[in-house]
């Protein structure tokens, strides 16, 4: 699991009503208890991270619809991961019962993809009915929860530095260095032993003694 699997999950959610209005009869709770639910006592902010964590194949150790609930399970059984500085992928828990996951962090405000909120600031509190991007002050927030994110890897570029083209060039002239069907020299990639006998055999057949 990654922040980015993460976030492209909640983003694709963006819009995501209740039905009818104000009833909380929403895909969320309807997977998060197992039936359809509506009324009050069911509020699904939590629900709706919920849900997109174990879309993520990432289910939250803690199963709970209950924002405070999950705030003391980290407390308690992984308190390293209770932050007070935000980043992407964070789980914010909000000052006035409500949660979402950070997607920026600005100074001042973190904006986050939320559940049962609405896009202006008469829903500034868990009603609204809907997914929503919200920017709220620091101040509102209560803690982060940093769930356990695989490291991303960065993106290797197979172009050669300059340094490095002349050498580059004379392999390939030479067909030293072959790359795959494709064409891809493959260059960001680690040599195996399979591949550095092939560039001996290659080197030897080009300028070696037969």
């Amino acid at each position: 699991m990654t922040v980015q699997k993460i976030l492209d999950i909640a983003r694709k959610e963006l819009g995501v009503k209740e039905s009818p209005a104000n009833s909380n009869n929403v895909k969320y709770n309807t997977w998060f208890y197992g039936r359809a639910v509506s009324g009050s006592a069911y509020p699904w902010c939590m629900a709706f991270v919920q849900w997109v964590f174990a879309q993520a194949g990432a289910k939250l150790p803690y199963t709970t619809a209950s924002c405070s609930a999950l705030l003391n399970w980290y407390k308690k059984n992984r308190p390293a991961s209770v932050v007070k500085s935000p980043q992407p992928g964070d789980i914010i828990i909000y000052n006035f019962g409500h949660t979402g996951i950070v997607e920026s962090v600005s100074k001042g405000t973190v904006t986050a993809i939320e559940g049962n909120t609405s896009p202006s600031a008469a829903g500034s509190q868990s009603n609204g009915g809907m997914v929503c991007r919200r920017t709220r002050k620091t101040s509102t927030v209560t803690a982060y929860i940093r769930p356990d994110y695989e490291k991303e890897k960065p993106h290797m570029d197979n172009t050669p530095s300059p340094a490095h083209r002349e050498a580059v060039e004379w392999a390939k002239k030479h067909k030293i260095l072959n790359g795959n069907t494709q064409g891809d020299l493959m260059l960001s990639q680690p040599i195996t032993r399979q591949q550095m006998c092939s560039l001996l055999y290659n080197y030897h057949k080009a300028f070696g003694k037969t």
